[in-house]
């Protein structure tokens, strides 16, 4: 028995390794059977039955008692009530979501932000390794580049590094004094969210930079004040997911920024380089794999070097299954392969 997101599967009609035999949509709770007509090596595991819980601490509870077998999409904290007991198995791999804390591209000429070297001397000021490990219980990893490294594309172009004298020295050297800035998130855009804002709050403090927070609550108005509409702010926490695995694809939603998509406010917080939006393009139109990944590296270089954020990570996958279930393969994608699955006695 597996606890899912609650996908809609409409039909038992396909060519997959199973089939769809019940289904109500409206639960999200589904029975699936191996297809005995499968093309390729038939699922191990006969029946499974899918379950939609959407509170965690219900299905922890199912998992402990044994009436489920697998459960994904969990907190750290869920992790942590699961780790060590006797015949449940933790699977963590590096997801394919980049959660950030990006800085407002909007911002006129000769405002302190809109200068690339005050935005890289306020990222010395954060202690990226602190928040991953203490904050989020090591359920995340700190960035390397401006997308995660589990993308098809990606590179390393960086890492975040902590040293608050060296903020402080440049930010002096720059003539920035008495620097203000405005933190906005909506509540659950990523895990421990309120601990790593105000974490950073005090991290900035220390290297003389005064910080307030505002927190929107889902279905707020903070989509309002990300297009630049209802508030002024300076920085976003803020999560962008790229489900097909590939690096061109949460770059052209982040990085590919362009006039036009800005007079509608249709960019990624004002985030406009022509150049690499140009590189971009040309990577996505590009037929030839070997050319298309020297592209989308060079961009990801000329990314890192605008410093578009003031700390980024990467939210880990996480599943817990009892340790009867063999072979699950947790993906990057928060995904696995249940053919592939073996059920031990």
């Amino acid at each position: 028995m597996v606890i899912g997101k609650p996908e809609e599967l409409q039909s038992g009609v396909g060519t997959g390794p199973y089939v769809v035999t019940e289904s109500d949509r409206g639960t999200g709770n589904y029975t699936l059977e191996r297809n005995e007509n499968y093309w390729g090596a038939p699922a191990q595991i006969e029946s499974v039955r899918v379950r939609f819980v959407p509170d965690e601490s219900n299905r922890v509870v199912t998992l402990r008692s044994g009436e489920v077998d697998v459960i994904d999409s969990i907190t750290p904290d869920a992790a942590d009530q699961l780790a060590g007991l006797s015949g449940v198995s933790i699977d963590r791999i590096d997801g394919v979501r980049l959660n950030q804390l990006f800085f407002n591209f909007r911002k006129p000429q000769g405002h302190p932000l809109a200068d690339a070297r005050v935005r890289r001397a306020l990222t010395y000021a954060i202690d990226g390794h602190a928040l991953a490990d203490q904050v989020l219980q090591g359920s995340a990893t700190p960035s390397r580049g401006v997308i995660p490294l589990t993308l098809d594309g990606a590179v390393e172009t960086g890492e975040y590094t902590y040293d608050p004298a060296r903020a402080r020295g440049e930010l002096d050297a720059l003539g920035v004094r008495d620097l203000e800035l405005k933190i906005i998130w909506e509540t659950g855009e990523f895990a421990a969210d309120t601990d790593i804002m105000e974490s950073v709050l005090q991290m900035l403090s220390a290297v003389g930079v005064r910080t307030t927070l505002q927190q929107f609550e889902p279905g707020g108005d903070i989509s309002q004040w990300r297009q630049g509409k209802a508030g002024d702010w300076d920085v976003l926490g803020n999560g962008f997911p790229s489900p097909t695995g590939l690096a061109l694809t949460i770059m052209q939603g982040m990085y590919a920024g362009t006039a036009e998509k800005e007079a509608t406010r249709d960019t990624y917080h004002g985030y406009i380089f022509p150049e690499i939006t140009r590189i971009i393009t040309r990577a996505s139109e590009e037929a030839d794999a070997a050319r298309r990944g020297e592209l989308l590296a060079d961009a990801q270089r000329q990314i890192w070097d605008t410093c578009p954020c003031l700390w980024s990570f990467v939210p880990k996958a996480v599943l817990a299954r009892r340790s009867r279930i063999d072979g699950v393969g947790l993906r990057p994608t928060n995904s696995y392969d249940l053919s592939v699955a073996a059920l031990h006695a």
